[in-house]
């Protein structure tokens, strides 16, 4: 499957992720930058928490709109929130006016609006594809986004210092684009049993409640985390050992020509290297790999993942780490479009941007355990740190070998009754 055979839906969804993710990944790690300046280091990390907290809040408040109210009016109402954030800052930035506490509302709100957006924007995806489309879906999205993650980091690199006002406007001037994108030329895609769903804040109670009680979907959300635990390590304890304990060392010699490399250039190096082969090599490497069975790309895609970030976590050797850095690549490219495939097949259509507003919070979980295995790194060498990847990785294939059988058992029973219907 080719972009051009997508529903209208998902090509314009991937087009507005694109900018989306761009000026996320452009802006987010700038503001936090803006405000330790403004109020040092231990505030900004405090508000930054505050953000976070609140972001996770939204997810959910927008996954029960989602449901009550359709996928359309809450992904306008958060998209315009967003876009009036946007103009706010610019405004509380520009040459005429520098106001801090302005600055930290209007950065919580937009992060609060796009929050509220987001599980929409996901149910919106799995509502328009079937079940033998959405691998080919999401590996042309997963591709799409890591471009946006290259492109808004390097923008925001280096046009920060001098330019924050004008990336701003320019913020401004896209999310009013994708506001009108959205208002102009999506249609509603949920589901007509959704309209049903009772409305109020009991209801949402409730019906979170219930996500939290299906067992299936649990073990699907921490399989997913454990998979995200080692993911964010390059983050975390794998970035903290490479600054402080990485030997310099000489990674190329020509002549009387060299190249000398510390533990932070090599971080930099694999960072690179990850993103650059995914934009290059993703749709290639996805349509070879869409041969394979779902099972087993996503069981050798999360071996092969781990294996890579095991080398991260114990070599000291610049040339290894390189390599292990397309290992760490293939793997991602092998698993991260089945699972979310998976979950997509997995949530019940009446209810699913609860489901996928629940399903996000294994990233912020995962951000936790990053933090924490910096701490535990500091007292345990690195060869533990390996062998507790290997066994987050090992636990991950078990629940995921697991939903594959559900996943199964679900086939064979919807067949017979598909059969009666016709």
């Amino acid at each position: 499957m080719n972009f051009r055979e997508l529903h209208r839906n998902l090509k314009l969804r991937i087009g507005v992720g694109f900018f989306q993710r761009f000026f996320d990944i452009m802006l987010v790690p700038l503001m936090v930058i803006h405000f330790s300046r403004l109020y040092g280091a231990a505030t900004a990390g405090l508000m930054t928490l505050v953000v976070a907290v609140a972001t996770v809040a939204c997810n959910l408040v927008g996954g029960h709109l989602s449901d009550v109210y359709g996928r359309r009016r809450v992904l306008m109402a958060g998209e315009i929130g967003v876009c009036l954030s946007y103009v706010g800052l610019a405004l509380v930035n520009s040459p005429l006016v520098h106001s801090g506490p302005l600055t930290y509302g209007l950065y919580l709100t937009a992060t609060c609006s796009a929050g509220i957006a987001l599980p929409a924007n996901e149910a919106m995806i799995v509502d328009v594809s079937t079940p033998e489309s959405r691998t080919a879906v999401y590996t042309i999205n997963y591709w799409v986004i890591n471009v946006a993650f290259m492109l808004g980091s390097l923008v925001g690199g280096f046009f920060y210092d001098g330019y924050f006002f004008q990336l701003l406007t320019a913020a401004a001037v896209a999310t009013g684009g994708i506001f009108l994108v959205t208002f102009l030329a999506l249609s509603e895609t949920a589901p007509a049993e959704a309209a049903q769903n009772p409305r109020g804040v009991k209801s949402a109670l409730l019906g979170y409640l219930s996500v939290a009680r299906d067992r299936v979907f649990l073990r699907l959300i921490v399989a997913a985390l454990l998979v995200w635990c080692v993911e964010v390590q390059i983050s975390s304890y794998i970035a903290v050992r490479l600054g402080s304990d990485f030997p310099e060392q000489q990674l190329l010699s020509i002549g009387s020509w060299g190249v000398t490399v510390d533990g932070v250039n090599v971080l930099g190096i694999l960072r690179a290297i990850n993103t650059l082969l995914v934009v290059v090599c993703g749709l290639w490497v996805g349509k070879v790999l869409g041969r394979l069975r779902d099972r087993l790309r996503l069981v050798a895609g999360v071996v092969i993942f781990t294996a890579g970030y095991m080398a991260w976590a114990v070599s000291d050797n610049a040339w290894l780490l390189i390599v292990a850095a397309f290992v760490v690549t293939l793997g991602e490219l092998m698993n991260q479009p089945v699972n979310q495939a998976l979950v997509a097949d997995l949530v019940p259509a009446d209810a699913r941007t609860k489901y996928m507003a629940a399903y996000g919070l294994h990233v912020r979980l995962g951000y936790l355990v990053g933090s924490l295995s910096v701490i535990l790194g500091s007292v345990v060498d690195s060869w533990v740190m390996a062998l507790l990847y290997a066994g987050f990785g090992a636990a991950a294939i078990q629940l995921y070998r697991f939903l594959f059988r559900v996943q199964d058992a679900r086939a064979a029973t919807a067949e017979p009754k598909a059969e009666a219907v016709a």
